[in-house]
């Protein structure tokens, strides 16, 4: 006896559901990696001596992964800028203005100008809500006097 219901086509699940919803179990490690590992146990001393005597040798693909491993890549360069203080609202226009004077000069990069102008946003976020919070208090302290 054959089975008539037709098996779905594209995607039998609904959206958001999996067909597997508790997934791998925590923990567990693929099979490739743990023979990896078995294989690599107790040599890694011996093949990084080797590896790190290839690059000095000259051999420029065992230099590149000795580098890579010994120096972690670069995401973001250290900056010697000085963002000027901001203790109020008036102080944001000389901040911007301090920030976009070191790009024209090549002090900042344009990345690192917008990271700053971010950091500027949030003071004025911050003093915006310490300004509500203020005057919040002095309406409702107007209205609880008789």
């Amino acid at each position: 006896m054959s089975n008539t219901t037709a098996k779905p086509r594209g995607r039998p699940f609904r959206k958001g559901q999996s067909g597997n919803p508790r997934g791998r179990a925590a923990g567990s490690r693929h099979k490739a990696s743990l023979a990896a590992e078995a294989l690599l146990d107790g040599e890694a001393e011996r093949l990084t001596r080797r590896a790190v005597e290839l690059a000095d040798g000259g051999d420029p693909t065992a230099l590149r992964l000795v580098l890579e491993r010994i120096l972690a890549p670069r995401r973001e360069r250290a900056v010697n800028f000085t963002l000027p203080s901001i203790d109020s609202a008036a102080d944001l226009t000389a901040a911007m203005r301090a920030v976009a004077a070191a790009v024209a000069t090549g002090a900042l990069t344009p990345g690192e100008a917008e990271s700053f102008a971010r950091t500027v946003d949030i003071f004025v976020r911050a003093i915006d809500a310490g300004d509500f919070e203020r005057r919040l208090q002095a309406l409702e302290g107007d209205v609880a006097r008789p």
